[in-house]
């Protein structure tokens, strides 16, 4: 009973070893550039072990990204929205700064996994394509009810258009990774936020 206890109990976190190397080795390196070698060889797991947990490559792929996808959307947008009594603009502002901070606790290295393999995978791997497309459409849609409430509550002008103005933060973040990687100074993330924080004013009602 002990024995098979310690099996049952181990699966678990030998699949989540398997999982967090592979999410490192991708977001850095790319899916394809990633070999399940390079996945063996950094997470410390056999073969059989692997095939134990994950049918192929591309089962791994969804399942990091199923993962991660998840962790993005509790841990990275509904704490900043979690305050039913807070201003809707300054919840948004507070979900930039954390996307800006996670940034820079990684000293800009590998920009946004999710918009990293959208270049990557979108044109030639349907399976991604379509995940990654919900995971975007899922984040707009997220921005677009917080802003549909800011109208409802009089924070911002009937000139704002929740749906169009999710669409626009949610590229330009994607933009601002992107070109944070590229140029490895958060200055350039520092700009990008304060320009989106200044278009969000635009709309903001005054008190």
């Amino acid at each position: 009973m002990m024995t098979a206890t310690r099996a049952k109990e181990g699966k678990p976190a030998t699949r989540e070893v398997v999982l967090e190397a592979a999410t490192r080795l991708i977001h850095l390196q790319g899916y394809q550039n990633t070999t399940l070698d390079d996945v063996l060889s950094a997470s410390g797991v056999g073969k059989g072990n692997f095939y134990h947990y994950f049918r192929s490559k591309e089962d791994l792929g969804f399942a990091i990204l199923d993962r991660v996808i998840e962790a993005f959307l509790s841990r990275g947008i509904d704490p900043c929205f979690a305050d039913p009594d807070a201003g809707r603009v300054d919840q948004i502002r507070c979900f930039l700064g954390r996307v800006r901070e996670a940034l820079q606790a990684r000293n800009c290295a590998g920009g946004c996994l999710f918009g990293n393999l959208a270049a990557e995978l979108a044109d030639v791997h349907e399976g991604f394509r379509a995940r990654l497309a919900g995971l975007f459409a899922r984040w707009n849609a997220r921005l677009t009810e917080v802003l549909e409430e800011a109208r409802a509550r009089g924070e911002v002008t009937e000139a704002c258009r929740p749906d169009a103005v999710a669409h626009f933060l949610v590229a330009s973040l994607e933009g601002a990774m992107l070109l944070t990687k590229l140029t490895k100074d958060i200055a350039v993330m520092d700009r990008c936020v304060e320009e989106m924080n200044c278009y969000l004013t635009l709309y903001e009602r005054r008190r």
